[in-house]
Parts: structure tokens; C-alpha cells; sequence
């Protein structure tokens, strides 16, 4: 039995099309590649979160969700209780800068979008280098995705 929670993260993009993101590890998926964001507050809407969670996880203060690129379901262990997180994913341009402050903890980087293509580590969320390639004009679903970025049937 997993608990529903809701998440929502912002993909930054750099005015060269880097995407900034922070590698984590989870002990039920292990390491992985994902945008800023987090958990929603209760009372808050997805882009308050995302811009909470920017300026609690980057220190930037100045970015603006732009636009709902998708949205996904997927499972992982949050805080030692196994989750099914909704996602709303956004996107939005910045310039390319270091986090402030800079946790000792955070392991982060700004990648070119064919970098982000060919990791060779998971990636959250799946399909996101496809995603900002092609760049649908609606947001897209993806739905329930496995840990191993397979859509669950």
C-alpha cells in the first residue's frame, strides 16, 4: 500500500538549452537525475510549490513557471513511507548560475540537452530529453511509470 502524495518540479533551462538538475539517490530506486521541486503543500498550488521549492532548494527567486510541460505518476520511497507521487512538471528559461546558497549535500549539474539524452542513469521524468526536443504545444501525460521508467501496465 503506498500513500498518494502530490509533487511539482521545474525544469530550468539555460538561454543555450542546458537543463539544470540534481542528482539523488533513493534507497527504493537508487540514482537518479530530476528537476527541482518537491512535495505540495497543503493550500498550495503546483506553481507555488515550484517556486517555493526553487528558492528553498537553488536560493533564485526570480524565475516564473512558464508552462506545464507533463505530468506523471511514479513510486519511490519519501522519507521511509513508500509513495505514489503525482507530478506536475514546468518549465522555464534562466541564466545558467550556481545554486546560492550551495548545500554540501547537493550534487547538481547543468547538462546540454544531448547530454541529458545519453546519461546512461534514470532520469525523472522519463522521457523529459524527448520532451523538451520536441516540445509539445499541451502538456502530455505520462502516466504510471515504473522505477526502471517503463510505463506500468
Amino acid at each position: 500500500m503506498r500513500t498518494p502524495r502530490q509533487a511539482a518540479r521545474i525544469v530550468v533551462l539555460s538561454p543555450r538549452g542546458s537543463v539544470f538538475l540534481f542528482r539523488e539517490n533513493n534507497i527504493e530506486v537508487g540514482i537518479h537525475w530530476l528537476p527541482p521541486g518537491g512535495g505540495i503543500d497543503p493550500g498550495e498550488t503546483p506553481e507555488e510549490c515550484v517556486r517555493r521549492e526553487l528558492r528553498e532548494e537553488t536560493g533564485w527567486t526570480d524565475l516564473e513557471p512558464q508552462r506545464l510541460l507533463c505530468t506523471w505518476e511514479h513510486d519511490f520511497t519519501h522519507q521511509g513511507i513508500p509513495v505514489r507521487q503525482h507530478e506536475h512538471i514546468y518549465v522555464t528559461t534562466g541564466p545558467r548560475r550556481d545554486p546560492v546558497p550551495e548545500s554540501p549535500d547537493a550534487h547538481w549539474r547543468w547538462l546540454s540537452q544531448q547530454a541529458l539524452a545519453s546519461l546512461g542513469e534514470p532520469l525523472w521524468p522519463p522521457r523529459l530529453a524527448e520532451l523538451l526536443a520536441d516540445a509539445p504545444g499541451e502538456p502530455v501525460h505520462l502516466g504510471l511509470v515504473g522505477n526502471q521508467g517503463r510505463t506500468a501496465t
